[in-house]
């Protein structure tokens, strides 16, 4: 009777211990869901404010019309130099002296933040990149505007949770879901924003991430969009399959995006060691001499200024002229290289569907012109390569294929646009381990993945752990005495000493672990 009653007094309090725990889950689940909501509505802001910023100061600078190109073109040679310059002058003391986080193309900072600092971003990263990626973009710097946006939005998220106070763990999900916000605010792509978070940026699929992510990612949207339009980035006819034949065109271009993705993050490495390492200049003027290279090629080349989205379109459409477009693939990598290795402030997301889109419309002028009776338009070729060049830089397929096809909202040319990234992503990795963002991590002895543990060791200091009172074993004890110290005393580790005092090894609690039932436990005591 009284076993019965014990039971049920257990039972009881078990029941009541868990609905206890589940209200509590629900709690903070409810609370990441809320938080998230903020994030999202922050990031979707965040991201219509810089493109407003890049179009003022884009018409401050080259004047005032609906095309980018044409402006730059239609401007006298001398300001072509200059302006490119004067914005390297600005955007350099803001980077050098108050934000050095907001240099480059800022993803591999925010993973930084992540590996290193637990998502920890300090709050002036968000005002200052946009001010310094808007000056670098609206003056001809050849960069994209994304990678400033997913900075920004991580930023945001990270002060979110900061300002709550919430645990590490959350506040790397916050910073997912700012990133999130960030790429679905940039290209209208709530899919690809939630994918790039958890595949870039965390690094990890899991569930409980996702859910908060995918909601920011969705209220960035509905806030760009209210205020911008629902309409894909790129407007692009309907390009299909035309013949089974043609899948291994596909094969080719995608080794062919491989290989240019290679090229470009070997490109922007070399020139960020070219300027940080050998060019003995302040680090403030550097932009400025950037600006100025950059400049140099927009006389011959004005294509490559800015984000690049109007000889985008051209390639789409098939406007364009191939050997134009075989040049400018290279030129865009060394204007990319020298405008973000100088100090610049800008993404690599739109020189890479720049690169793609030129290298996609060669390749296709060239197979539609020996094949025209199995192959696409050329056009048809830019736009999966677009797709292409994005997963040989960034080692992320699944994001590259859903952003290609959310840019576009073109479902037909999902099986080549998969091809392609596969191959690419395949051949990149062989030829490069690192991916662009990662690279820059390793170059800085962060570990990834494998590493994280190494990165937490790095940044906790020996005086911040270590301590004076511990408690040891006899190197002469036996069995049952090393299981009573272990267990009466303080952590999971003893020093064993000698006669001498001298430490001989450690044991662990789980050393012994599986020795525990092979004795008597009532000897033991």
């Amino acid at each position: 009777m009284e076993d019965r009653t014990l039971r049920k007094t257990i039972n009881f309090l078990s029941s009541r211990t868990l609905s206890l725990f589940d209200r509590l889950r629900l709690t903070e689940h409810t609370f990441m869901i809320i938080v998230a909501i903020v994030i999202g509505v922050l990031g979707g802001f965040a991201g219509i404010g810089i493109r407003a910023m890049i179009l003022w100061i884009s018409e401050l600078s080259f004047g005032a019309g609906s095309n980018f190109l044409e402006n730059v073109m239609n401007t006298s040679w001398y300001w072509i130099l200059i302006i490119p310059a004067i914005g390297g002058l600005i955007v350099g003391p803001i980077i050098y002296f108050l934000a050095p986080e907001a240099k480059g193309h800022g993803v591999p900072e925010v993973m930084e933040a992540i590996l290193l600092r637990g998502g920890a971003i300090r709050p002036r990263v968000a005002f200052l990149k946009a001010v310094a990626s808007a000056i670098t973009i609206g003056t001809g710097g050849s960069v994209g505007r994304e990678g400033p946006i997913i900075q920004i939005g991580s930023s945001l998220g990270s002060m979110v949770g900061q300002f709550f106070k919430v645990p590490t763990r959350r506040l790397k999900t916050l910073v997912g879901c700012g990133a999130a916000a960030g790429i679905a605010a940039a290209f209208n792509a709530p899919i690809a924003g939630a994918l790039f978070a958890v595949e870039i940026i965390l690094m990890d699929f899991a569930v409980a991430q996702f859910s908060p992510i995918v909601i920011s990612s969705v209220m960035a949207t509905v806030i760009s969009r209210s205020f911008e339009g629902d309409f894909a980035a790129f407007i692009v006819p309907k390009y299909e399959l035309i013949s089974p034949y043609e899948i291994g065109f596909y094969f080719i271009l995608g080794a062919l995006s491989g290989v240019a993705a290679f090229m470009f993050i070997k490109a922007l490495y070399f020139s960020e060691d070219l300027f940080d390492n050998r060019m003995n200049l302040p680090g403030y003027v550097k932009p400025a001499i950037g600006g100025l290279l950059v400049g140099f090629i927009a006389l011959k080349f004005p294509q490559t200024m800015g984000v690049g989205y109007d000889s985008i379109n051209n390639a789409l459409y098939g406007n364009m002229i191939w050997y134009i477009a075989f040049a400018l693939i290279f030129i865009k990598i060394i204007a990319t290289s020298i405008t973000l290795g100088s100090g610049g402030s800008g993404g690599i997301f739109a020189p890479s569907l720049f690169m793609g889109a030129m290298l996609g419309y060669f390749f296709g002028s060239f197979v539609h012109q020996y094949f025209p009776d199995i192959t696409a338009s050329p056009g048809a070729y830019a736009l999966v390569a677009m797709g292409g060049l994005v997963a040989g830089t960034t080692r992320a397929p699944i994001t590259a294929i859903i952003i290609v096809f959310e840019l576009t909202n073109d479902y037909h040319i999902i099986l080549p646009l998969m091809i392609t990234c596969i191959i690419s992503t395949i051949l990149s990795s062989q030829l490069s381990r690192e991916s662009i963002y990662t690279l820059k991590l390793v170059m800085r002895n962060i570990g990834i993945k494998e590493g994280v543990e190494t990165n937490i060791m790095e940044s906790i200091f020996v005086k911040d752990v270590y301590r004076k009172e511990f408690d040891a074993l006899d190197a002469t004890d036996n069995f049952s005495q090393v299981v009573n110290k272990m267990l009466q005393g303080r952590g999971v580790d003893f020093p064993v000493l000698d006669r001498n005092g001298k430490v001989t090894g450690i044991i662990s609690l789980n050393d012994i672990r599986d020795y525990l039932f092979e004795k008597n436990p009532c000897r033991m005591f």
